[in-house]
Order: structure tokens, then C-alpha cells, then sequence
């Protein structure tokens, strides 16, 4: 009896972990059906957008959403974020993920943002739109402007 018993027993083990092996050979990898891919805003131009649950975690309760523009060395920017529906941050990250800049809210006493930076090095930035803290999110407005020297 427990010769038999153990002969079943290994046999549902070698079963069980054929059956286990062959399933996940077997089991399709399915490819993410979303790809980070911001959005390209040429500076200057004026983005009007809504910030949802459906964008990007940021960790911290709130989403972000990437906005990616081409700045050259020794350009000036002025990025301005605003919103009635939500607290505003606005981030300029460099192609190699560090952060260049980043404003809470604004000198107007508002929680709008508005970011000024120099650029050191021509290339991709992303400009990241985010609601601070667990504020939610809601439609804004961005702005990236490049300054001009005045004569």
C-alpha cells in the first residue's frame, strides 16, 4: 500500500510539474498596449489639456503628463502652468533624466507655476505637468516660451 501510494504521489508530482512547465511555455507574451510617447510641443505654442487617473503615477497619489520640446544651448524658457481645477507643478527634466527646474507655485501667490531656466545643452527636455500632493487633477494650460534678449 505505500508503495503504491508512493508511486501515485510522484506520479501526480512529475505530472503536475510537466503540466506547470509546459503552460508556461506556452502562455503568449503579451506586449504593453501603452508606450511612453509625450506628446511633441513646439516652444511657443500653447497647450490646453486635461491632467486624469489615466496618465502617468507619479508615486506620490497624483499622475503627470510629459509634454517633450527641442531647446538649444544658452536658450532662456519661461514655462507656465496654470490651472482653476488643480495645484500645479511644472518639471524640465534633461534628456538623461535630471531634473533642470521645477516650480510650485508661481510669485503671483497662486498655485499656478511659472519656471525659468537657462539651457546648458542642446537637445529633447520634457516638460512635466503634475498636480501636487493628492489634489487630483483637471484641465490646464502650458506654455513653454523661449526669451529673447532685449536691445
Amino acid at each position: 500500500m505505500t508503495k503504491l501510494f508512493a508511486c501515485r504521489w510522484y506520479s501526480f508530482l512529475f505530472f503536475s510539474a510537466t503540466l506547470l512547465t509546459v503552460g508556461l511555455h506556452t502562455v503568449p507574451v503579451k506586449a504593453q498596449n501603452r508606450m511612453y510617447n509625450p506628446v511633441s510641443i513646439p516652444t511657443g505654442d500653447e497647450v490646453a489639456d486635461t491632467l486624469s487617473e489615466k496618465d502617468i503615477p507619479t508615486g506620490e497619489g497624483g499622475f503627470s503628463r510629459d509634454y517633450l520640446v527641442e531647446l538649444e544651448e544658452g536658450d532662456q524658457v519661461a514655462i507656465d502652468l496654470l490651472s482653476d481645477e488643480f495645484d500645479t507643478i511644472v518639471t524640465l527634466i534633461a534628456n538623461d533624466g535630471s531634473t533642470v527646474a521645477e516650480n510650485d507655485d508661481g510669485p503671483d501667490g497662486s498655485t499656478n507655476s511659472l519656471l525659468f531656466a537657462r539651457i546648458n545643452e542642446s537637445g529633447s527636455y520634457i516638460v512635466r505637468v503634475r498636480a501636487f500632493g493628492e489634489t487630483g487633477g483637471g484641465k490646464f494650460t502650458l506654455k513653454v516660451t523661449r526669451l529673447r534678449p532685449v536691445n
